[in-house]
């Protein structure tokens, strides 16, 4: 559903993400792990078509961004770290503006009971944005992936800020979106929620996959140390074998 082949984007003489390789299928979750600078972002900006590659593809749906960028978002839900809404607005009212942009109309009915399978209740929903925590913005994020139905959705950094309830139920979301057959990739810097619900944790280094990871094989602290080990350019190898015995 997502795949970077050869995907690169450099700034002037600096490169933010160097040669990518990465496919995302549906019914996966793909967590990028990595610190600022790593590439994290720039990699989701580019399957969005907000940056032009410096060299290499992205592919949405089998669909090349660069040729095909408004074809592309059509399959896409994107939900940044601060989810914007217009404070004026209730979560309903947002929810019916943003998907009158993408062309989509729905009966008050139908948005409410979307709200209400991201999470939100019905009493939320017809309040003011100005009033919601980030934890409920971030669902009326979830709520535009589902009216949409979209195929893959693209998250950076959407657990930052969360309590530990609303991260628990965005958790939950995204792994019911997953079973539903969509294909999510997540940047993040959480790695016990990434081990929780990736399918597979990338590691990212000075804009380079450095490592793949199989979630299943590992546990939070094997993948921390696997991490922190890439970070400090120590023998990675040593971990892996003392997990794998």
């Amino acid at each position: 559903m997502l795949e970077a082949k050869q995907l690169t984007k450099t700034f002037d003489n600096v490169t933010a993400l160097d040669r990518l390789d990465l496919r995302v299928e549906a019914g996966e979750i793909i967590c990028l792990l990595g610190a600022n600078g790593a590439g994290k972002t720039t990699t989701i900006n580019l399957f969005l078509g907000f940056l032009e590659p410096t060299a290499g593809n992205a592919f949405v749906n089998g669909l090349n961004v660069r040729n095909a960028a408004l074809e592309t978002k059509k399959y896409l839900a994107y939900i940044p770290e601060q989810v914007a809404l217009y404070p004026q607005l209730s979560g309903i009212e947002n929810l019916n503006y943003f998907l009158r942009l993408a062309g989509i109309r729905k009966s008050r009915s139908d948005l409410i009971a979307v709200l209400i399978e991201a999470g939100l209740d019905e009493t939320s929903a017809t309040r003011r944005a100005s009033s919601y925590s980030k934890g409920m913005r971030q669902k009326i994020g979830i709520a535009i992936a589902l009216a949409k139905n979209a195929k893959a959705l693209l998250l950076d950094e959407p657990l930052s800020g969360l309590d530990p309830s609303a991260a628990n139920t965005l958790c939950k979301s995204l792994l019911q979106l997953r079973d539903d057959g969509h294909a999510i990739l997540m940047a993040t810097h959480d790695v016990f929620r990434a081990k929780e619900i990736g399918t597979r944790i990338g590691i990212m280094k000075a804009g380079k996959l450095v490592d793949d990871l199989d979630a299943s094989l590992l546990d939070a602290r094997e993948i921390e140390q696997i991490y922190l080990a890439h970070m400090h350019d120590s023998n990675v190898t040593d971990i892996r074998s003392g997990a794998a015995a």
